[in-house]
């Protein structure tokens, strides 16, 4: 008995690094739980490209819509663990929603196998000129005097852009009026229109706007300035110390994914995100690329995580 049990775990472990060392021998899916064209599925896409030239394998993208991302994340955290099904993660389903949700499919921190973060974004926090603030201390000032009068807006309910704007309302200790959108291009038009008063907008799509004087900048939500906007201090350099707020990107695995298959998609991914031209795409679409390997992606998930459900507490999001 002792021995067949031995024999069993033997051909068990000799069948796992054999697939390993012939790691990907089929199409490998990556799973966007989202719709094509945003920042998500780009990244995710670009990784694709980098894996199938590294690889000489396909590394197909299917995109899952809907449910903000959660049940495409959902699907990935149930699927085998034999690195053929992967995802394009961001923070909405794996950060935000654990945090204003009663109730979740998964646990992000323990069904899933950080692989890489593939870049974070930071944004500009913008108003609309014709909000009686020239800068940040001038709004405080003018959202204390106003309390709930000043609208803005989010791509929806329990979102990255929602609990960015929250963040820096109890940093500073105002009270905004929330208006939730479908997305980040109806809460922009309104807030170009003048419609709703302010919003988080990503640097590529803020910088012109600045230019144009079609919007105002009170500052970058980064740990340090934009190189698209170099001349806009960060909200911490005014004087809310430590505050940042990003967008992010990443591949992840389900838990149980064997560590040298990690370790090869990592590998793969870092050397190409370090090549000159591979930083410049992303840093002219106003994206800091990354290199986090997978340990240090699960301590910056494991940090967001808390720091997410910290905020959706005192700002009473919840679902």
């Amino acid at each position: 008995m002792i021995r067949a049990l031995l024999l069993t775990g033997i051909f068990f472990v000799t069948t796992v690094l054999a697939a390993t060392d012939t790691y990907p021998n089929k199409p490998v899916h990556i799973i966007v739980p989202f719709v094509p064209g945003g920042p998500t599925d780009n990244q995710g896409r670009w990784a694709a490209q980098q894996l199938n030239q590294a690889f000489g394998q396909a590394f197909i993208i299917e995109n899952k819509p809907g449910g903000g991302g959660v049940p495409g994340s959902d699907f990935v955290a149930k699927s085998v663990p034999d690195g053929y099904t992967l995802l394009a993660g961001n923070p909405g389903p794996l950060t935000v929603a654990p945090a204003v949700k009663s109730q979740m499919p998964y646990d992000t921190l323990k069904d899933f196998v950080p692989v890489m973060l593939i870049a974070r974004s930071a944004s500009c926090l913008a108003i609309h000129p014709s909000v009686p603030a020239k800068n940040l201390q001038e709004f405080i000032q003018y959202a204390k005097q106003n309390p709930n009068k000043v609208n803005y807006g989010s791509p929806g309910y329990g979102t990255v852009g929602h609990l960015g704007v929250e963040l820096f309302a109890t940093h500073v200790g105002i009270k905004l009026n929330h208006v939730p959108y479908k997305g980040a291009s109806q809460y922009l038009n309104d807030l170009l229109a003048g419609h709703i008063d302010l919003a988080i907008v990503q640097f590529a799509a803020c910088e012109p706007l600045l230019k144009q004087g079609k919007l105002r900048a009170l500052g970058a939500t980064s740990e340090k300035r934009s190189a698209l906007l170099p001349d806009l201090p960060t909200l911490a350099e005014q004087g809310l110390k430590g505050f940042q707020s990003y967008n992010w990107n990443g591949v992840l695995a389900p838990a149980g994914t064997s560590k040298e298959i990690v370790q090869k998609i990592y590998q793969i991914l870092s050397k190409q995100i370090a090549l000159p031209e591979n930083q410049k795409i992303f840093l002219d679409q106003g994206h800091e690329p990354r290199t986090d390997s997978p340990e240090e992606f699960a301590e910056f998930l494991k940090n967001e995580r808390l720091r997410m459900a910290k905020v959706a507490k005192e700002a009473n999001i919840h679902e």
